[in-house]
């Protein structure tokens, strides 16, 4: 393998976010130099149907061989990066009081219709977490509830209908971010639950989600103490390697939450992130801020492969479970037509279903 294809491989396991309704030089450039897997957008990056789409086409232009990612966390409520006139969805605690694995299951349809009209196949989506704990901060109402059955029932449904429409998928935040009572977007959670009530609690909507084929696992930035009382489930092995690939048996992709936030960048450097991600058996790494953080986390992920510092083998491993995995999502990929994008943001269809759910949970949308 040459160095220019070897840095591409590597290259395949960022996902990266930018400022702007445009794709700026910078993210041109890494593309250039490492055949990116793929952006996110946010908010800042979204103006109407017609921009996104031109958004995911520009995207999509990058790519050299296989298509890129094209991501979002669209979930409802509080977190959605596509707003009006997109449909307002209700938070999954709506979903959760509704009790409906088919209300579940036809959100997950309708989402996945209006994101792949806009050219976006990944959603960071569901929520799997159990809202136990009342004082979280960032977790709450993206739950579903506090019921592991519950949350483990409508998660698989909300899964099913973005899957079979297209879109992939996200059970998160692994193994549980639900009873933690400080935002990992600023400082570093922990939980300190015995290994029965994780297995009770926790990682029953995970054990669901996996056998209902979930496309991918988002990691959290917890200390799961139990587990690892020295490094924060994104960065464990003993979390990562040992308790999702071999104790539960999953073998598809697992993503990481943003690694720009404070729960990490507090005690660890980008390119330290990068290195202990790899090493705990994290496939896809997201950076989505600083050019700066990504130049450093992806060129020191190519320094630890070429030192053995990272195993190659498992790198190359990584990139197959991506590959394979856009292999699915993405065959046959399209350009998205920018009229087609305004007619199913704005379906009637999808705005009856958020007010159902908003007038049978009792919580407006």
């Amino acid at each position: 393998m040459s160095l220019r294809e070897f840095r591409r491989l590597v290259g395949q396991l960022a996902i990266v976010g930018f400022e702007g309704h445009d794709l700026p030089p910078e993210v041109k450039s890494l593309a250039r130099e490492f055949d990116l897997g793929g952006v996110i957008f946010f908010a800042r990056n979204v103006e109407s149907p017609e921009q996104v789409a031109d958004l995911s086409r520009q995207s999509q232009a990058l790519a050299s061989e296989i298509p890129l990612w094209v991501s979002v966390d669209q979930e409802g409520g509080r977190v959605a990066r596509l707003k009006e006139p997109w449909t307002l969805w209700p938070a999954a605690r709506a979903v959760g009081r509704t009790g409906s694995a088919e209300i579940a299951r036809e959100m997950g349809r309708a989402l996945a219709e209006e994101l792949r009209a806009c050219g976006i196949r990944f959603d960071f989506a569901p929520c799997v977490d159990v809202d136990t704990n009342p004082r979280n901060p960032v977790i709450g109402d993206r739950s579903f509830g506090d019921d592991p059955d519950l949350v483990a029932r409508l998660g698989v449904a909300m899964i099913e209908g973005l899957q079979q429409n297209g879109v992939a998928a996200s059970a998160k935040h692994f193994p549980g971010h639900g009873d933690t009572d400080v935002d990992s977007h600023l400082e570093l959670p922990a939980v300190d639950h015995s290994r029965s009530r994780l297995d009770e609690i926790e990682l029953r909507p995970f054990r669901a989600a996996i056998a209902a084929g979930v496309a991918s696992v988002m990691t959290s930035h917890v200390l799961v103490r139990e587990i690892d009382d020295a490094r924060p489930a994104t960065l464990s092995r003993d979390v990562i390697s040992g308790l999702l690939r071999k104790e539960l048996g999953y073998t598809g992709v697992v993503v990481t939450d943003d690694l720009e936030m404070q729960a990490l960048t507090k005690h660890w450097r980008p390119a330290e992130i990068a290195v202990l991600g790899a090493q705990a058996g994290c496939d896809l790494f997201e950076f989505c801020k600083s050019h700066d953080a990504q130049v450093e986390a992806i060129e020191a992920l190519v320094r630890a492969c070429e030192s053995g510092e990272v195993a190659f083998k498992e790198q190359e491993a990584a990139e197959g479970r991506v590959r394979a995995l856009k292999e699915r999502f993405l065959a046959g990929y399209l350009d998205p037509d920018p009229k087609q994008a305004r007619l199913a943001a704005q379906d009637g269809r999808h705005r009856a279903l958020a007010e159902e759910i908003a007038q049978r949970s009792g919580i407006p949308a």
